[in-house]
């Protein structure tokens, strides 16, 4: 890593552009002068002084009072630690606000629109809700183990304990197992009708739909979804679904318990 990268890093974490140069050049000096810091830096010497001033503050330089004045920077364990409080501080701080400042829940349960999310979690919560709110029947087309987190897997069994009914569709044979006891209704593809999903699908009383698929943005690969509910686009993805499935399930051999 180049100075500059550990600068940009440092910024990131909540440093003045300045006081990243400071201790960047602190960690190449040791104890060094504003003199010393000013011409490593490339920060005025006029404002070595607060920027390192500010750095004491923070727990991260030590000034030793001589003449002319010196700084030291702690160890990278220390900085560390004081560098990761003060970020977990910010970010306690940041959704304490955020908390605050909500008056009602975000309404996930319908409305004219078609919503996209990013991301693993993000996604998996959503389906999760989804199943939760379904009022008579629920189809989670799941290509594998890891497609189901463990929210997802207890949102299913409560709800077809409830008396909804609950289908998964899946080409792994692990997943009969899981539910093994359980009233959801796992359908086993077998080799005339494998399991090649592009991704998971989520089926809700019949018009409720969320479609999830890996992209390739980003490091690692990402996962990216769109859901609909009560919409003309919901009910043909729906309907195109429903035509899939049963497609399927009468070439294979139905469930697997």
């Amino acid at each position: 890593m180049s100075a500059q990268d550990a600068i940009s890093a440092l910024k990131r974490l909540g440093l003045s552009n300045y006081e990243a140069r400071v201790f960047v050049a602190l960690q190449q000096l040791g104890t060094a002068t504003t003199a010393e810091i000013s011409d490593v830096s490339e920060v005025p010497r006029s404002q070595v002084y607060g920027a390192a001033d500010e750095l004491v503050e923070r727990g991260l330089t030590e000034v030793i009072e001589s003449a002319p004045k010196q700084y030291r920077p702690v160890s990278l364990d220390a900085a560390r630690e004081q560098l990761r409080s003060r970020v977990d501080r910010a970010e306690e701080r940041a959704f304490d606000n955020l908390d605050a400042l909500r008056t009602d829940e975000p309404d996930h349960r319908g409305g004219q629109d078609v919503s996209t999310l990013r991301g693993r979690q993000p996604i998996d919560e959503r389906i999760a809700e989804l199943v939760v709110d379904a009022a008579d029947s629920v189809v989670l087309v799941a290509p594998a183990t890891g497609s189901i987190s463990t929210a997802i897997a207890g949102a299913l069994r409560e709800r077809a304990a409830d008396g909804i009914s609950v289908t998964v569709l899946t080409a792994e044979s692990s997943l009969v197992e899981r539910f093994d006891g359980d009233a959801v209704e796992v359908v086993l593809m077998n080799e005339d009708n494998p399991g090649d999903f592009a991704g998971r699908a989520l089926l809700v009383d019949g018009s409720t739909v969320l479609l999830a698929a890996a992209t390739e943005r980003g490091e690692p690969v990402e996962e990216e979804a769109m859901w609909t509910a009560d919409t003309s686009i919901g009910r043909i993805l729906a309907q195109f679904m429903r035509s899939g499935m049963e497609f399927g399930t009468e070439r294979g051999d139905g469930p697997n318990r």
